[in-house]
């Protein structure tokens, strides 16, 4: 797929087709995407875990307070180390942290899409829950959760508008809608 139609493809879904479950192996494929990313200090500081335990799942879908991360065939936890890159950059490292697990999650996200796996970000949810469901240590950081199946059928598909491009652009300086081009001639030049 081209890499525009790939990101304009790419939404978010909250209802999963049942009964027909994903082949867990292209979810590690879009988890292996994760890793191509730039990356401070070449430290990748960030773990996924793949949760296919019905039961888990369950707890989880509490942990989010969003009944649909149940109905998913699996959920995806990203999870982070803040404490790896503080050894490294100090105060940095809260900042470099999150620009790293945003990287990871969108190539995830663009990956699970390439592959017809359907899915939605889900960043609010009761961290401390997830980490006793899933045994995660203290040390770490819960990211984001990702439900995951296929997409259910005759959903409808309406386009959301997204932010015109104008309204997130200035050009040299803040708000600064316009380009000016450096050599511009103009009549006294002449």
């Amino acid at each position: 797929m081209q890499y525009r139609k790939l990101i304009e493809k790419r939404r978010s879904v909250r209802k999963f087709l049942m009964g027909k479950k994903p082949d867990w192996r292209k979810i590690l494929q879009a988890i292996d995407c994760a890793r191509f990313i730039p990356s401070p200090g070449n430290q990748y500081n960030f773990h996924f875990i793949l949760v296919s335990d019905k039961n888990l799942i369950e707890q989880i879908a509490q942990a989010c307070q969003q009944e649909f991360v149940s109905h998913g065939d699996y959920v995806v936890v990203c999870v982070s180390d803040p404490g790896a890159l503080e050894r490294l950059y100090g105060e940095r490292a809260n900042k470099y942290n999150s620009q790293q697990a945003g990287a990871a999650i969108e190539n995830f996200l663009l990956a699970l899409t390439d592959l017809g796996l359907a899915t939605t970000w889900v960043g609010h949810f009761y961290e401390e829950m997830i980490k006793r469901v899933l045994e995660i240590p203290d040390k770490f950081t819960v990211e984001a959760v990702f439900p995951i199946g296929l997409e259910a059928k005759n959903i409808s598909k309406k386009t959301k508008i997204k932010a015109d491009l104008e309204n997130i652009v200035y050009f040299d300086k803040w708000a600064n809608i316009y380009m000016k081009p450096k050599n511009i001639i103009t009549s006294d030049a002449a």
